[in-house]
């Protein structure tokens, strides 16, 4: 299989490219840092990937450069067969709330422009004949909630657009895999207060890796973050309110 990875360097990314590199995959690393990425690629190498791990510049807060890195990885790899996406940004509400320009870059990163890039990936893999577009999205968007109100509209968008994806274009061929992870220890979470039921990067890689081979269209991972959802998104307004979750 013929990967283009965008966010592949650290946390639940690089988890989830050593997955794939263990399996065999053919990969190309797209990012801002190319010294970042080339260490990456160094690493997968060692961890089984077939050929040469390429890479390319791709910036998730600069749109223009989506169409370009998408073809550089097609031309590297002669063809693709997946497209992979776990670059974003994080913040805290609170963080948020205080930095207006923070609240900006973060909702382009994970919204807007993951789906422009979302977009380009898609008229690439259709036009190939199908293939999957992997995205990791978030149980942060699963209903409005105080502790993540911007960073989880980002996410609620996302995953409804994902969704429709998979609903219109599935029968053409193009795989879509909407990924909800819940808390994971990673460094985007540190310094936060983790739940019992907080996730580590492999066990997730393991799970997305799984769906990727099957075609499974939403993963929750940890696969207890379905249970805990499915009681929230039920829960009344008023009880929402009352509480901090």
């Amino acid at each position: 299989m013929k990967v283009a990875f965008l966010g592949a360097s650290k946390g639940m990314g690089r988890a989830l490219a050593r997955q794939l590199a263990s399996r065999g995959a053919q990969l190309f690393l797209l990012g801002r840092d190319l010294d970042d990425l080339g260490r990456s690629a160094a690493d997968l190498q060692l961890h089984g990937a077939s050929g040469t791990v390429g890479s390319g510049s791709c910036d998730l807060l600069q749109p223009q450069s989506f169409g370009p890195a998408l073809d550089q990885a097609s031309a590297a790899m002669n063809g693709l067969d997946i497209v992979v996406v776990t670059a974003g940004l994080f913040a805290t509400q609170e963080q948020l709330e205080e930095d207006p320009e923070l609240t900006a870059r973060l909702l382009a990163a994970d919204f807007t422009n993951t789906i422009l890039f979302c977009e380009e990936a898609r008229k690439r893999l259709l036009a190939a004949g199908g293939g999957t577009l992997c995205v990791f999205s978030s149980v942060a968007g699963e209903r409005g909630r105080k502790p993540v109100i911007l960073y989880g509209a980002a996410k609620a968008g996302l995953s409804h657009y994902l969704e429709g994806l998979d609903h219109k274009f599935r029968s053409q061929g193009l795989r879509t895999i909407a990924v909800k992870p819940g808390f994971v220890k990673t460094g985007m979470t540190a310094g936060l207060k983790a739940p019992p039921f907080a996730g580590e990067p492999d066990d997730v890689a393991r799970a997305v890796a799984k769906a990727i081979e099957r075609g499974t269209p939403e993963v929750y991972t940890p696969g207890v973050w379905r249970m805990i959802m499915l009681v929230i998104r039920n829960l009344p307004r008023a009880v929402m309110r009352r509480i901090g979750f």
